[in-house]
């Protein structure tokens, strides 16, 4: 069916349309409350184009329709269809990482407190964002040292015979190994909730109150522990802005434009106060600044992000009372829309504009200082442009075990974490050339689908500009061995230029400062100290090493950290924890009986004699050895009293074989020594 007959048979239903290109590439994704109407406003000639359409209408070559039955399915699905397809013509969060929250589990007897990417309305109490991510952490040990909150998994059973460090250094009351501790564990947690809450001034008047309580009774101990946690909570407090008087938790979105680069900032206020802000930037952009709001609304709240009371905004939505339903099914409670025009809720958006130009000053001012230094390090080494997309290589092990290897990604002189890559290598040990030879295949491999395992589509994979090899000559004439051997260009206009990084090293003569290392030129060009160049290309070495070595840290951990269950069949690593958890430990367990064993959590009869059998066996063996070293050493003795006995009379000694006879000296010995003296005849 041809575009122009879909259009005449579309439905009135509502649902989502997907415009597609010449090549079958979705090009736009949208969703519409009549299907029909909205599809055929971008062909109608009677009207003007809008101008962000008239490239796109261009292109159009294909139709496809998702019919569902409510505006707020088409929604939902226009989400998931953006962020799987990536069409040119929406807008993508290119940002969508999920920032920490600290969660208060309310449901548990004795609740914890951890950091959490995902909250979620599960009548438990969360914090936050906290951005940047360090914020969470420092957060949750002020929350843990102040009130003494647990944060473990452990299992609260009462067989644990005394707290863990934790507890030590101040961070938990232990609820784990002391019991009794229910009713301050309760004030500890109310504390927590109201300090996530925002409720500082209750949270202050009920410290100050049992600070005095303690005093009163003469527990002064605790009452300059209270009077601490007074001290911290305001020092935390003095650093927050308070910016409106209503206590209603709030996402004020702002927006500023610079030609077809969109800024896109929102800022959070939690009771009242500004707790932090998060920046988006979306280039080659020509979206009004309404579509730009909408989109940026629904893809950032469709990520699981804690959705507030309020979504305040300074554009009037097209579709704001849909949007308003879809956020307050997601949440569970009413979800509030507002478009203010006066007022203080005005000026939080005015504010908002504010950080969104100053954000995109700063961007504009990094991305500035990003060319000028990316120029010079094409200059340095002759490259015929900057290289934006940087990788480098290094290989980690000790002594050929748990070789692996690392890839780290830096583009526009930023690493692009989302961009590394962490590879376990397979054929060699101890051999870094050959570990980089295979390491190199790999990944060109699925660089540009020169084998089975091409993703040629994938970003992660896609070719670099400037390959960086940590490395001398040798380590570089390896991996030009293995891109020449995948028909990988080399150099010129549209290749890959890949060198040696080779770091600074002490000589007689004085320091040599680190080298670079090139296929074209024989000796190697040394680098200034602090030149720009050695400043990127040493950062991004130092990372590749830094990741390389965390990650054989990890492989080792996990090689020499393995428990003794692992040796039996049919026991994995889940019947492993929950056996550890109910027995305490392996000789526990060596212990137990097959009555025992199989009813432990997740066991069967089965796996309990598998268990059981194994100890057995290995008690057995054990036995066996004994007796063998106690066999051993009777034997040992035996021959000890022959060699003495020989010694004494002159006679052959045992074991000695027939005509070579050896005779030993029957001089005096501590046998001799100990022997009762003969009667003189």
């Amino acid at each position: 069916m041809t575009l122009a007959e879909k259009l005449d048979t579309l439905p009135t239903r509502p649902g989502v349309y997907l415009f597609k290109g010449r090549e079958g590439e979705i090009l736009y994704v949208g969703k519409a409350r009549v299907l029909r109407d909205r599809v055929r406003s971008y062909f109608q000639g009677s009207r003007p184009v809008e101008v962000h359409k008239s490239g796109m209408v261009e292109e159009i070559a294909d139709l496809d329709l998702v019919v569902t039955d409510t505006e707020m399915e088409a929604l939902a699905l226009e989400n998931n269809l953006i962020k799987r397809h990536k069409p040119p013509y929406n807008v993508r969060l290119r940002d969508d990482k999920n920032h920490p929250y600290l969660k208060l589990t309310l449901a548990e007897e004795y609740p914890r407190l951890y950091i959490v990417r995902r909250p979620a309305e599960d009548g438990n109490a969360y914090g936050g964002p906290y951005i940047p991510a360090s914020l969470g952490r420092k957060t949750s040990g002020l929350v843990r040292k102040l009130f003494g909150v647990r944060s473990c998994k452990e299992a609260l059973n009462g067989r644990r015979p005394r707290p863990c460090l934790q507890y030590q250094i101040k961070r938990c009351s232990g609820p784990c190994a002391f019991a009794g501790l229910a009713g301050a564990y309760a004030e500890q947690v109310e504390d927590v909730k109201m300090f996530l809450s925002g409720k500082d001034a209750e949270l202050l008047t009920r410290l100050r109150g049992r600070m005095a309580a303690r005093a009163e009774r003469e527990d002064f101990e605790v009452a300059a522990v209270l009077r601490d946690s007074i001290a911290a909570v305001e020092r935390t407090l003095a650093k927050q802005h308070i910016v409106q008087d209503e206590f209603v938790d709030q996402d004020v979105w702002g927006l500023a434009r610079e030609a077809d680069v969109a800024e896109v900032v929102v800022l959070f206020i939690r009771g009242g106060k500004l707790v932090g802000r998060r920046a988006f930037q979306q280039k080659d952009q020509e979206l009004p600044d309404v579509t730009v709001i909408a989109e940026h609304l629904q893809q950032y709240y469709a990520t699981g992000t804690l959705i507030p009371d309020e979504v305040v905004v300074g554009v009037e939505l097209e579709d704001a009372e849909l949007l308003g339903d879809w956020l307050s099914s997601v949440r569970g409670k009413r979800v509030r829309i507002v478009e203010p025009r006066r007022g203080i809720r005005a000026r939080l958006v005015e504010l908002a504009d504010r950080n969104a130009q100053a954000s995109a000053a700063s961007r504009h001012g990094r991305d500035a200082d990003a060319d000028a230094l990316l120029d010079k390090v094409a200059r340095r080494l002759a490259l015929p442009r900057p290289p934006r997309r940087i990788e480098c290589f290094d290989i980690a092990h000790i002594q050929g075990s748990e070789t692996v290897a690392a890839m780290v990604t830096f583009v526009d002189g930023v690493p692009a974490r989302n961009l590394y890559r962490k590879f376990k290598v397979r054929t060699v040990d101890n051999n870094d050339f050959a570990a980089m030879y295979e390491v190199l295949t790999r990944r060109f491999k699925r660089a540009g689908g020169t084998g089975e395992s091409g993703d040629a589509g994938d970003d992660a994979w896609a070719p670099p500009d400037l390959l960086v090899i940590d490395g001398g000559k040798g380590q570089l004439g390896m991996a030009v061995a293995a891109l020449t051997d995948l028909g990988v260009q080399l150099g010129g206009e549209g290749g890959l230029e890949v060198i040696g990084l080779a770091k600074e090293r002490e000589l007689d003569a004085g320091s040599a400062p680190d080298r670079i290392y090139r296929r074209t030129v024989k000796d190697s060009i040394p680098l200034r100290p602090n030149s720009p160049e050695l400043y990127v290309l040493a950062r991004i070495r130092d990372e590749a090493h830094r990741f390389a070595n965390t990650f054989h840290r990890d492989r080792r951990s996990k090689a020499t950290l393995r428990s003794e269950l692992d040796a039996i069949p049919g026991i994995g690593t889940t019947r492993r924890q929950r056996l550890l958890k109910q027995f305490g430990s392996v000789r526990a367990i060596r212990q137990a009986s097959v009555d025992d064993l199989a009813r432990a959590p997740g066991m069967n009869r089965k796996a309990a004699e598998q268990i059981a059998d194994y100890f057995a066996r290995q008690a057995a063996g054990e036995a066996g050895d004994a007796g063998d070293a106690l066999d051993e050493a009777i034997d040992d003795l035996t021959d000890a009293s022959a060699q003495g006995a020989g010694a004494a009379t002159g006679e052959p000694l045992d074991g000695a074989i027939d005509g070579d006879a050896t005779y030993a000296d029957p001089g005096p010995t501590d046998a001799d020594d100990d022997a009762p003296a003969e009667p003189v005849a």
